[in-house]
């Protein structure tokens, strides 16, 4: 799916093409103790505006950004000036990050033409090219969502997966995934959902980008991820999950979701099933 990236060097050659928005997704975990929308307004991508996670979101629950019901998303884009026909060019200023989880949420809204920036602000920033400072202020556009219900999981929908011996692939570290280690969100148990899959996101990237298939399909293989029936993605919070679903697109499966409210929705009640490694 060569689709889902454009390049460096396409993206300086279509700056400014009146279709093309470029979206910085920066998000960081607190542990970085980086502040990315100071760091959108001291440095962009000429254009960009900037799509804050957690702003961009349903706060109607406890639960970290969850994704806005259609209607509410597509105002709240259509006022960064994202509208209908446009190529979303979506990075981040980690590489890879944060910036899949805007492509999945703006795919789940239905949006045609998401593509990523391959190694992300870093690339762009080592490579010398332009950047801008500021806020970008795009006119005000009218995106209409045609929400994707298969590319999403709601709770009751993941414990009846589990019920039924679904596959369920979890981005979260090993530790975390074992029940070894805390999670980082206080009031959250460690382990894993009845039959899931470990297959942390770190071990999907290298230097800002994922790895070449060549080297994916073997890691989902040894993690018993088979890519021809149906996934469901996972992690702490719906971030990594996204990263997990486009490198399992990119090495051919065909049919996944990210379960929106990952572990923690999942790990902090008391109503589910939490499995401990020995």
């Amino acid at each position: 799916m060569d689709n889902l990236f454009v390049t460096t060097d396409w993206l300086a050659t279509h700056l400014g093409d009146a279709d093309i928005v470029i979206v910085d997704a920066s998000w960081f975990l607190p542990a970085a103790n980086r502040k990315p929308r100071e760091e959108y307004l001291a440095g962009h991508i000429p254009g960009a505006v900037y799509f804050d996670i957690d702003g961009i979101a349903d706060h109607g629950t406890d639960l970290p950004h969850m994704l806005l019901p259609p209607a509410e998303f597509a105002r709240a884009v259509g006022a960064l000036g994202i509208g209908d026909g446009m190529t979303i060019v979506v990075y981040d200023e980690a590489g890879l990050f944060s910036a899949p989880r805007v492509w999945w949420e703006f795919l789940a809204m239905g949006a045609p033409d998401v593509r990523i920036l391959e190694g992300g602000g870093p690339k762009w920033r080592a490579e010398g090219r332009p950047l801008a400072q500021g806020e970008t202020r795009r006119a005000p556009a009218v995106f209409t969502p045609h929400f994707r219900p298969e590319l999403v999981r709601s709770l009751p929908q993941m414990q009846a997966a589990v019920a039924a011996g679904q596959q369920i692939a979890d981005a979260r570290p090993a530790s975390r995934f074992a029940g070894r280690e805390a999670e980082p969100r206080p009031g959250l148990s460690s382990g894993h959902m009845p039959g899931a899959k470990n297959m942390p996101a770190g071990e999907l990237v290298a230097n800002g980008r994922l790895k070449p298939v060549t080297e994916l399909a073997p890691l989902f293989a040894r993690a018993g991820i088979d890519l021809s029936r149906p996934i469901v993605t996972s992690c702490g919070s719906g971030v990594t999950a996204s990263t997990l679903m486009l490198a399992l697109q990119l090495a051919g499966a065909r049919d996944v979701a990210v379960y929106d409210g990952s572990w923690a929705e999942w790990g902090g009640r008391s109503d589910t099933a939490i499995v401990k490694d020995a």
